[in-house]
């Protein structure tokens, strides 16, 4: 007897829930644009320093935030555990102001913590299947255009003037912001080109998408974005081969990605030198290794407690002082986020952001033969990319940052109860079902 594939299925790719309305998605696209500091910050702070006028725009970015959780009360609740998850990370924050060297930064910076991640849990759970990877598409397109506009017609603003002269920034203040930006935009693309949903729609918008954001990626030149762009779309491509492969091409894949893994840290183990060098970069990683062999030293001062939430880098930090000393140069950050949460938090916040990011892996892969085949496997992708990405960007536990945001939001989808409405389950005939217990034909048949 012959069995229907997945795709075929009557409700079998579809999204379990309905997409939520047209205002609603503007709202929640015009929220996601504010998170990657798109525009507001080079104009009203082209220097990257806090000023009052910034804070003021924010406030109706919250206000928004809080209606729209509001108006989906009802999921808010089914996904308590990234709410509580939430909690324990905003009070480790928020308990660190009482060692913090910036206490009044610290309070500020953790009720932005809050309001973003509150956002992010929004957004993972109303959004559900392909809903959240075609959201961030048409997000991403907007502002793949609104850069090229920079670009073109203010390249005082779109191009780097001075350091990284020459190289795309777009709406940023720096390439590497608009690097993160298209790659999340780039692999959102292409995972509602992969998923079942996709089936009857045009493909062209998906497609002019991920070839915008993509030329945008390499427009930056960052070696950072260049190789998330390369893992995100290889994670999509693999997961939608291996289903329309079936079990045998499966098994060949993943054999291939361990082998070519296992290959490529030995390669680079022995030849890094030689790679970097052929990257364009010098073994230092553009003077990195400076920054954190400095950055370690002040975290052997305050291991368990750091120096308070988003307390480190200010202005007049004594320890970012002897950092900026010792390196030569004016740091803005680590350019780690696992250390940049070591001179925050301390190794309790390390550890903590770790764990989730090991229970969301976890159930991200559980429930990737439903959840991850709806949204083309986004989010899986998209957790590979921000586990590197973390590794040279401080991205981890961050106010106000698009990174971080997906992130929780992929958090809060994956410990959410998502199951299908029943007009999506498929009822098959009582004779069908008894029909299908046999694998051959019965044997005694009336004559």
């Amino acid at each position: 007897m012959s069995r229907a594939r997945p795709d075929s299925v009557p409700g079998a790719g579809a999204d379990p829930l309905p997409a939520p309305p047209l205002w609603e998605q503007v709202a929640a696209g015009f929220v996601i644009v504010m998170l990657t500091g798109a525009l507001i910050g080079p104009v009203f702070a082209p220097d990257q320093g806090e000023t009052p006028i910034l804070r003021l725009i924010w406030l109706p970015v919250y206000a928004v935030t809080l209606g729209l959780i509001l108006n989906r009360a009802g999921r808010m609740f089914a996904a308590w555990p990234a709410w509580l998850i939430l909690g324990l990370l905003t009070l480790l924050a928020l308990a660190s102001r009482y060692w913090s060297i910036d206490p009044g930064v610290t309070d500020r910076r953790v009720i932005a913590l809050f309001m973003t991640s509150a956002f992010a849990i929004y957004l993972g759970a109303a959004f559900t299947g392909a809903q959240l990877p075609r959201l961030l598409m048409h997000t991403g397109v907007v502002m793949a255009v609104g850069s090229l506009v920079m670009v073109l017609a203010f390249p005082s603003i779109g191009i780097h003037q001075f350091d990284n002269a020459g190289l795309w920034r777009g709406l940023w203040y720096e390439k590497n912001q608009m690097g993160i930006v298209m790659v999340a935009s780039s692999i959102a693309a292409a995972a509602v080109l992969a998923s079942p949903g996709q089936a009857g729609r045009s493909p062209w918008p998906a497609l002019f998408t991920l070839m915008l954001c993509v030329f945008l990626t390499l427009a930056t030149q960052s070696k950072t974005s260049l190789l998330s762009l390369l893992l995100g779309l290889g994670v999509i491509g693999g997961l939608w081969a291996m289903r329309r492969g079936g079990p045998a091409l499966s098994v060949v894949l993943v054999w291939g990605a361990i082998t070519c893994a296992g290959i490529g840290l030995l390669v680079w183990q022995q030849n890094s030198a030689l790679i970097l060098e052929a990257l364009g970069k010098d073994p230092s990683l553009t003077g990195r290794t400076d920054i954190w062999e400095s950055l370690m030293r002040r975290v052997a001062e305050r291991p368990w407690t750091g120096y308070g939430y988003s307390a480190f880098w200010g202005k007049e930090s004594v320890p970012a002082h002897y950092v900026r000393l010792e390196t030569g140069w004016l740091v803005p950050s680590a350019h780690n986020g696992w250390i940049d949460l070591l001179v925050q938090v301390g190794w309790p916040g390390a550890i903590m952001v770790g764990l989730v990011m090991l229970i969301t892996l976890i159930a991200l892969i559980v429930r990737l033969g439903g959840q991850g085949f709806r949204e083309g496997g986004f989010s899986l992708a998209y957790l590979l990319v921000f586990a590197v990405l973390s590794a040279s960007e401080s991205v981890l536990l961050s106010h106000a940052n698009l990174p971080w945001a997906l992130f929780l939001a992929l958090t809060a989808r994956a410990l959410t109860p998502d199951p299908l409405p029943r007009r999506h389950r498929v009822t098959v005939p009582l004779a069908r079902r008894r029909e299908g217990a046999y694998l051959t034909s019965p044997r005694i048949v009336s004559n």
